[in-house]
């Protein structure tokens, strides 16, 4: 199977960074690009050795404050959506590019205060996480 290999304009949107920062890097030898100068790519390996470094060298700062948990994935984030039942609600949090979903109790919503705009920490731990293929970013 051929190495998968990603574009510059890929790799800096996986790793969240702009697409200057991933041609400094190649500039500077933190990262191997091959390729024209106009079609330069990173090996997928490489890419995701170099998103574990950067994940594991910047402290989370928006989680700094908060208690240790056993949840590992855990994400700061704003309220976006609140759909209320008598017993149940739906919490839409937005963290980041990503959109969380989370259903909880009617009870937990309100002890909690939430309301549309309320910043939140999602945490997530689940014993099935599914993954699924991308071809392209």
């Amino acid at each position: 199977m051929p190495e998968q290999r990603y574009r510059v304009s890929e790799a800096a949107s996986l790793l969240g960074v702009s697409d200057d920062t991933v041609r400094r890097w190649g500039a500077s030898g933190r990262l191997e690009l091959e390729g024209d100068v106009g079609a330069k790519t990173v090996s997928g390996a490489q890419l995701a050795a170099l998103a574990k470094e950067l994940a594991e060298s910047s402290p989370r700062a928006d989680l700094v404050d908060l208690p240790p948990a056993s949840a590992r994935n855990r994400m700061r984030g704003i309220v976006t959506k609140l759909t209320l039942d008598t017993v149940m609600a739906q919490v839409d949090v937005q963290a980041g590019p990503f959109r969380i979903v989370s259903l909880v109790s009617r009870e937990a919503v309100d002890e909690l205060g939430l309301e549309v705009g309320s910043v939140v920490v999602a945490s997530v731990k689940a014993t099935n996480v599914g993954i699924d293929g991308v071809h392209s970013v």
